[in-house]
């Protein structure tokens, strides 16, 4: 079995594979970077035997990270409680199978990379992949599956809190889609600006993107935990698929365990 760790700035998700590519299990853990690898080592062995599974059966492990500091921590919990050296996306010796064409390779986060590789093994290409996440990632992959660079706009919880904390006279409040566009009170509008100014933001976006990309027809595809909420009104994304990364994931252990 393979044990998949993708740590983002938000959350770290952690899933279990069978040999044939079924998620056997999934977890989520907030991001602390604080959090030692016996935390992690408790927390998980606990999940694993509520979903029937023996930590013995996990036999491989593979992480990817956008936030260096949760790295060593992670290592030590497939060393210690899985006895398992990780693969790392990113170190030297791990083969993506992916041409990264962007000015400073080593910039590109781990995610986005993933993301990348599991989007041109299901659809192919051209592609955009819009990854709703602390930050909104905009991901361009050519027909040749390289990936090509993109975008990076904030997060839409992380504008919210940014606004509620600036403005004083602003509540917190969490995303919906509002019932009009013109609101008639303050949490209404703020529901307003946030949700249909990002739908406006991310068809103008993909629109200029495939422009420049000169490529077609170009699929676009969704993924993140506020994926759907927004791919209901967004005609330009035709796609959303949940476990993107997870399958990314995967694909790169396969590629350099064989």
């Amino acid at each position: 079995m393979l044990l998949a760790i993708d740590s983002g700035n938000t959350n770290i998700v952690f899933a279990v594979f069978d040999d044939d590519g079924t998620v056997r299990g999934e977890w989520r853990s907030s991001t602390d970077t604080n959090r030692t690898a016996d935390e992690f080592g408790i927390w998980l062995d606990q999940l694993l035997k509520l979903s029937n599974i023996d930590r013995k059966d996990v036999d491989h492990a593979i992480i990817a990270t956008v936030v260096p500091a949760t790295l060593f921590a992670l290592k030590t919990l497939c060393r210690k409680y899985f006895q398992i050296d990780p693969l790392v996306v990113g170190e030297d010796g791990v083969d993506l199978g992916l041409k990264i064409s962007i000015e400073k390779p080593n910039e590109a986060g781990a995610d986005r990379l993933v993301n990348a590789v599991a989007a041109h093994d299901s659809y192919g290409g051209p592609l955009i992949v819009i990854d709703f996440g602390t930050a909104t990632t905009f991901d361009v992959i050519g027909a040749d599956g390289s990936y090509q660079g993109g975008a990076i706009a904030p997060g839409i919880n992380l504008s919210m809190e940014a606004l509620h904390q600036a403005a004083a006279q602003l509540p917190r409040i969490a995303i919906t889609r509002p019932s009009r566009v013109i609101g008639k009170n303050t949490v209404d509008a703020m529901l307003s600006g946030t949700f249909w100014g990002y739908v406006g933001m991310i068809e103008g976006l993909v629109a200029r993107l495939k422009q420049e990309m000169r490529e077609g027809p170009v699929k676009v595809i969704s993924t993140g935990g506020l994926a759907p909420l927004f791919t209901e009104y967004c005609d330009t994304i035709e796609i959303v698929d949940a476990d993107l990364t997870l399958r990314g994931l995967l694909a790169i252990h396969r590629r350099n365990v064989s």
